[in-house]
C-alpha cells in the first residue's frame, strides 16, 4: 500500500533551466515525509490525533518542538528520471516503507505528475533512511509497537534504482 501526498511546487523551486532544482527536490520529499509520518501543530487538531494529516493513520511521530523523539537522516538517495517543469497542480508523491528496522526506517518515494493527468510521468525515485533518536539520551531508540502497527501496512519492496555501470 502507498500513501499519496500532493505537494505543490513554488516558483522558487525552479532553476535557470525552468525545471525543479535538484536541491529543491530534497525539500519536496521532506515536505511529503512530514505530512505522511509526523504529527505537527497543523495536523494535530484539538485532540492531537493527527486526523487532518494526509497520512492520518501513519502520522504517529511527534515532530513538534520539545518532542521526546528526534528523527535524523542517516542516508538519502535520489534518482532523477525526467525534469519537472512548473506545474499548477500538485505533484503526486507516493510514499511507502522499504524497511522497518529496530530503530530505523527507510522511506521510499516516487514523484509522479499530478493525479488525473495523462500521460502519467514518473519524475523521480528516492529513498531516505531515518533513525529515531531519544531526545534526552541522544541515542537511537527502538520503533515502538504503536509506530510499527501504523507503518507495517505500508511496508513493501524498497525502491529499485537503475543499475549502475
Amino acid at each position: 500500500m502507498r500513501l499519496h501526498v500532493p505537494i505543490r511546487l513554488r516558483w522558487s523551486d525552479l532553476d535557470a533551466y525552468g525545471h525543479v532544482n535538484n536541491a529543491e527536490m530534497l525539500r519536496l520529499l521532506e515536505e511529503a515525509r512530514i505530512q505522511a509520518f509526523w504529527i505537527t501543530d497543523e495536523a494535530s487538531g484539538a485532540n492531537g490525533a493527527g486526523a487532518e494529516a494526509v497520512g492520518a493513520s501513519t502520522a504517529v511521530l511527534d515532530g513538534r518542538p520539545g518532542a521526546d523523539t528526534l528523527t535524523l537522516i542517516a542516508r538519502q538517495e535520489i534518482e532523477y528520471l525526467a525534469p519537472i517543469p512548473y506545474l499548477r497542480q500538485p505533484l503526486d508523491i507516493r510514499l511507502w516503507l522499504g524497511r522497518l528496522g529496530g530503530a530505523s526506517l527507510e522511506v521510499c518515494y516516487e514523484v509522479w505528475s499530478p493525479e488525473g493527468t495523462e500521460p502519467q510521468i514518473l519524475y523521480t525515485r528516492a529513498a531516505t533512511t531515518i533513525v529515531l533518536v531519544d531526545a534526552k539520551s541522544e541515542r537511537p531508540r527502538r520503533i515502538n509497537d504503536h509506530e510499527r502497527a501504523a507503518w507495517t501496512p505500508y511496508l513493501d519492496e524498497p525502491v529499485q534504482f537503475t543499475k549502475r555501470g
